[in-house]
């Protein structure tokens, strides 16, 4: 099952994924990227799936659609080009099964496609982090990721952007004791000193360091009443105030501009 990362613009990532039956571009927000990898390797996609509607996402959509003769997933009235509506449950693509999950909060139209154990969860779930709620509302993001949070631990957490340093940095400021924090952050220091991704990561690792995951934890429901007096202390409302609290948070380095 390779998976390729195809990085666009300043940190986005296109992924390809190789089911055995197919190949799948999820959020081709850029053509020229994805074409020049599979002419370079030879290879022909069948099909293209898209989380959301935002430009960085579908930019490349309908280029690609039409050279390649391709159906179009997605949700909403938003995605271009789009020939298969999809909604909660399940649905085949390329003879395979594919698991949909509605994830509002980022966008109202929001969806996951979780694919054995690769989980494209596009702007929702980050490395560390999460997406700002631009549509939606914290409530909706909060259910939204509560439902990423209880699939399989190994599940790969395959998001749009890498903002991972930047968002570790933040996970720090929230829980400073947390060892396992220390440890990624560690290690993405180095893969991003190489040039190299940090993704995906593993949902299991995400319940360790995620503080957007982790908000009944006592150190995290501390850290949030800290920076706002007025937090009630609930899950929600924890979440609600680190949200709040990461949109003015800038990190000391690899953050180019959080959606």
């Amino acid at each position: 099952m390779p998976l390729t990362l195809i990085s666009a613009f300043r940190d986005n990532y296109i992924y390809l994924l190789e089911t055995g039956t197919g190949l799948w571009l999820v959020d081709p927000g850029d053509a020229g990227p994805v074409e020049h990898h599979l002419q370079a390797h030879g290879l022909s996609p069948t099909a293209i799936l898209c989380t959301h509607h935002h430009a960085d996402h579908v930019g490349g959509v309908v280029h690609l659609a039409r050279k390649y003769d391709l159906p179009v997933y997605g949700s909403g009235d938003r995605i271009p080009a789009l020939t298969h509506h999809v909604r909660e449950g399940r649905v085949r693509i390329d003879g395979e099964d594919v698991e949909i999950l509605e994830i509002p909060g980022h966008t109202l139209d929001h969806v996951a496609y979780w694919w054995k154990d690769c989980l494209f969860c596009g702007d929702t779930l980050f490395s560390a982090g999460c997406g700002r709620v631009f549509e939606g509302t914290a409530d909706m993001l909060f259910d939204s990721l509560e439902k990423l949070r209880h699939l399989p631990g190994i599940t790969k957490v395959c998001c749009a952007h890498e903002y991972t340093l930047a968002n570790l940095h933040f996970a720090r400021l929230v829980e400073p004791d947390n060892a396992w924090t220390r440890a990624r952050l560690a290690d993405v220091e180095k893969l991003r000193a190489r040039g190299k991704p940090s993704l995906p990561s593993t949902l299991e690792g995400e319940k360790s360091c995620n503080p957007f995951l982790r908000c009944s934890e006592a150190k995290v429901v501390e850290a949030a009443r800290r920076w706002n007096p007025g937090c009630g202390g609930t899950p929600l409302e924890v979440f609600a105030t680190l949200r709040r609290w990461k949109d003015g948070f800038t990190a000391p380095s690899d953050r180019r501009g959080e959606t």
